[in-house]
């Protein structure tokens, strides 16, 4: 089977699709209940602070359980309901039992992290650099979506995939382990030193402690050299979309715009394509 996923491509892209796909409707849950987690535990941590009796009216909540049901008729979802993107045109983008519509988002995602994770497969081929790209891919997706619903970055995400970077930097996949330990400490002072001028000039926080670690994660997988990509790319796009939605009125001025998912994105694309956009900036400006 080894042999057939080197020699037949195509088919590593097609499985990795569909893998993409089942991956995408986990990520799903990871979005919608890791920030409550961590809310409840936030409250939790609160109430013990204060000597206050603990909640005992709420049930066990994971991201294993409890099962996925309707939000408004709490009908449990039966796996067959739960197939990625097929069963939501089966049924119609409705639920099975009360027709309450279904954000089209959940299959969106489930699309998305199958297209991202067959260019993963594309790219990198069978290989260890593959998987590892795969892990970066999902982690990426996760935090980007939750940053653009709660402006959150877990640091149950973040932190195991900087961890996980340094790690693989020492079979050097995607960089060697001195550009990552640099690019892990360097991608963290360089928005924290951002954040605290900002403060400084203005008094007003200008980002959340959580880009400089995803940026730090960004620098341990690829190397200090792609920071300044990844942080200019990040930034060009970040501004172009925050100006275009204040312009089109389809986001308040005073309302901080996530900058997790333009890090993520920028981080990503300098996954498959940095080197070949690091030589055509430095060709386009004779060096």
């Amino acid at each position: 089977m080894q042999d057939l996923l080197r020699n037949l491509p195509v088919l590593l892209v097609i499985l990795t699709f569909i893998l993409g796909l089942m991956v995408g409707s986990f990520l799903n849950v990871v979005i919608y209940r890791l920030p409550v987690m961590m809310q409840r535990g936030w409250r939790r941590e609160c109430l013990e602070f204060l000597q206050l009796p603990a909640e005992q009216s709420l049930e066990t909540f994971n991201l294993l359980w409890p099962g996925s049901r309707c939000p408004v008729c709490k009908t449990d979802i039966k796996a067959y309901q739960n197939i990625p993107v097929l069963s939501y045109l089966l049924l119609g983008g409705k639920c099975g039992h009360c027709a309450t519509p279904i954000s089209p988002r959940y299959p969106l995602i489930e699309i998305f992290s199958g297209i991202c994770s067959a260019l993963m497969a594309w790219h990198f081929g069978y290989s260890l650099a593959m998987l590892g790209a795969l892990l970066l891919t999902w982690g990426l997706i996760a935090l980007s979506f939750i940053d653009i619903d709660q402006q959150l970055l877990p640091d149950s995400i973040t932190l195991p995939m900087l961890w996980m970077g340094l790690f693989l930097s020492l079979f050097s996949l995607y960089t060697d382990s001195q550009a990552s330990i640099i690019g892990a400490v360097a991608g963290y002072l360089s928005l924290w030193s951002v954040y605290h001028l900002f403060k400084l000039l203005t008094g007003k926080e200008g980002m959340g402690h959580g880009d400089f670690k995803l940026l730090a994660m960004l620098g341990a997988w690829l190397g200090w050299q792609y920071l300044p990509l990844i942080i200019l790319l990040s930034s060009l796009v970040g501004a172009v979309i925050g100006i275009a939605m204040i312009l089109f009125k389809r986001h308040d001025a005073s309302r901080p715009i996530p900058f997790g998912p333009y890090l993520a994105a920028a981080g990503w694309l300098a996954l498959i394509w940095g080197g070949e956009i690091n030589r055509l900036y430095l060709n386009m400006v004779g060096l």
